[in-house]
């Protein structure tokens, strides 16, 4: 569906706030170890492990990957995870990845007062909120008397379209602008200068843009045409026993199989291509008006259709 010229050109759109583009960005520890210390307000926090796009699994055996994780000094376990389109339950989400995390670094066995700090800080680029801040510590209270109730779990959201003079703001442009760098932020803005800047670090980036490509390609066909076969089978024997009846079994089930695989294919393809182009729009690489045209719909037709 993409040559490697509209690759390249998506790829130097990627920013830091870009999902694909801050996987990267995180197996460089120092940076995140400083984008912590600016989001926290620690400048003596220290990161002694960071393990990007982190797999996590429920019990049920759904698993889930994490943008990253880092522990800290203090023992304390971080999940931070960077959102450019607002499609989804944020929050919910947030609670999810906050107890899929709690589940998977606990051991069997442990008691309760040994399960590890979280801390889950959620980038966006937009305002989940609506409350033109930059950053928002959410906290349980008790209803009653305001007090605040600490059971280990931490969320805060950060709001990279405001712009306050902040450090968080200051370093949030450098996520979301291409040509920012900040000398406030000098990890972040070496890491991010790399991918952008270097012939190598572009030929990573480009890289990672096919393999994202590919894999969604193959997962959205396999799908499709396992949906298209399955209802090319059923379509084809019922069509080629009622036309069995009518003009002999034989004729009509080898003419209703053979019409039923090629609908069933047609129309398995044509899901896969949506379900594609429905993923490219979630993760903030297309815009739905573009996927839509690529589709041949209109956008709400799209949008209904994508489930976005």
């Amino acid at each position: 569906m993409y040559n490697q010229a509209k690759i390249r050109e998506l790829a130097k759109k990627l920013n830091p706030i870009d999902d694909i583009f801050f996987k990267k960005m995180a197996e460089y520890r120092p940076f995140c170890q400083e984008i912590l210390q600016v989001i926290l307000g620690d400048k003596n926090l220290i990161v002694t492990e960071n393990t990007p796009q982190y797999t996590g699994t429920n019990l049920q055996g759904r698993s889930v990957i994490l943008d990253v994780k880092c522990v800290l000094g203090t023992g304390e376990q971080v999940n931070i995870e960077v959102q450019k389109a607002d499609n989804d339950d944020h929050q919910r989400r947030v609670r999810y990845n906050g107890s899929i995390l709690t589940t998977n670094i606990t051991d069997p066995g442990s008691k309760f007062a040994d399960v590890p700090d979280v801390i889950l800080i959620y980038i966006s680029k937009f305002d989940i909120f609506n409350k033109a801040k930059t950053i928002y510590h959410v906290e349980r209270i008790i209803q009653e008397t305001g007090d605040i109730v600490d059971n280990g779990f931490k969320e805060i959201y950060v709001n990279a379209s405001i712009d306050d003079g902040s450090d968080i703001a200051q370093l949030m442009k450098v996520f979301t602008d291409s040509n920012t760098y900040n000398a406030k932020f000098p990890e972040t803005s070496k890491r991010k200068r790399l991918f952008k800047g270097h012939e190598d670090g572009e030929s990573i980036m480009n890289e990672e843009l096919e393999k994202l490509f590919a894999e969604c390609q193959a997962e959205y066909r396999a799908e499709g045409l396992a949906a298209g076969r399955a209802e090319g089978l059923a379509a084809g024997r019922a069509e080629g026993h009622a036309e069995g009846l009518a003009t002999g079994r034989a004729e009509g089930r080898a003419e209703g199989l053979a019409t039923g695989r090629a609908e069933g294919r047609a129309e398995g393809k044509t899901e896969g291509m949506i379900a594609t182009l429905s993923a490219l729009v979630k993760d903030g690489i297309l815009t739905v008006t573009a996927a839509a045209k690529r589709a041949g719909m209109t956008e709400d037709a799209f949008r209904k259709i994508g489930m976005l």
